[in-house]
């Protein structure tokens, strides 16, 4: 798995992290460091989050994994996790997996055998399926981080309404009582996770007024991922990356978006960068476009 994927999934859920282990865990817990664990011997990957928390069990590390897919082989992934986790710091996992997907959960959370009283296992961690948390359940409490989530979220609802159930996360985003940095954030999460269930031209219309009102380009999320921002993203196509990451599952999508890539993407990603007043010679850089290419753009 890319380390691009990483950054951008630590952009997209990072600010959910204590809003997740509250309503979704119902965790009392202090806070006290992120461990930044790099599973090389595993897979090459960085975990999602791994905080270490002061919890009425004593300290805890809590393991929060996103998946937008069904993985027939996420319990040894988690399985090899928790390993890690207790060898390098000497902590007892909590571990959670988040399903953010479009199809219904197919996949265990346990692993175990049993060969007698020497050699057991018994080995289990919990999977929290968005889909199957109620959406005014969530208006009712004040974890407004949590309304990304929201067009994920309730999936009957979400399959019966369609597109009027989209508006509903929209207008429950608009009413906030945050400030507008806070909104713009909320609202540019929001569009990318909406790509998982609904289609492309579904999400431009539904958000395309507020994307007007909260100018979500100035979104300090969007910034990152445009600066840290997967810049191999930017070269190679990342209107297309995020795109069909989105569509497909923001796990391998992205990472397969990003090799797909297309000169008609470094165009459109060009033209935003303008609108940004990003210098020709800087926007040539990240695009691989030519200086003459880009002054075109401008007319």
């Amino acid at each position: 798995m890319s380390q691009n994927y990483d950054i951008t999934m630590k952009n997209i859920f990072s600010d959910m992290a204590d809003d997740i282990m509250s309503y979704f865990l119902g965790l009392q817990y202090t806070k006290i460091d992120e461990l930044n664990i790099e599973f090389a011997r595993i897979e090459r990957r960085d975990s999602d989050m791994i905080f270490k928390c002061t919890t009425d069990k004593g300290n805890v590390a809590v393991h929060i994994e996103f998946q937008s897919e069904n993985d027939g082989k996420m319990p040894y992934r988690m399985l090899r996790y928790s390993l890690e986790i207790m060898e390098k710091h000497n902590l007892l996992p909590y571990q959670i997996v988040v399903y953010i997907g479009k199809d219904n959960v197919k996949m265990e959370n346990s692993l175990s055998y049993d060969f007698g009283e020497q050699n057991t296992l018994n080995y289990k961690y919990k999977i929290i399926n968005v889909g199957d948390i109620k959406y005014t359940d969530v208006l009712n409490t004040d974890y407004y981080d949590l309304y990304s989530l929201l067009p994920l979220m309730d999936q009957n609802r979400r399959k019966e309404e369609g597109e009027k159930y989209l508006e509903r996360c929209v207008e429950a985003i608009k009413d906030i009582p945050l400030d507008i940095n806070k909104k713009k954030d909320i609202a540019f999460k929001a569009e990318i996770l909406s790509g998982i269930v609904y289609k492309k031209e579904v999400i431009e219309k539904v958000f395309s007024e507020v994307v007007r009102m909260f100018r979500i380009e100035e979104s300090e999320t969007y910034k990152m991922i445009i600066e840290k921002g997967i810049e191999k993203g930017i070269k190679e196509g990342i209107e297309k990356g995020i795109e069909k990451g989105i569509k497909e599952g923001i796990e391998k999508g992205i990472e397969e978006g990003i090799k797909k890539g297309a000169k008609e993407e470094k165009i459109a990603i060009a033209k935003k960068l303008l609108k940004n007043s990003m210098s020709i010679d800087k926007i040539a850089e990240i695009t691989e476009l030519s200086e003459d290419e880009i002054k075109k753009l401008m007319n």
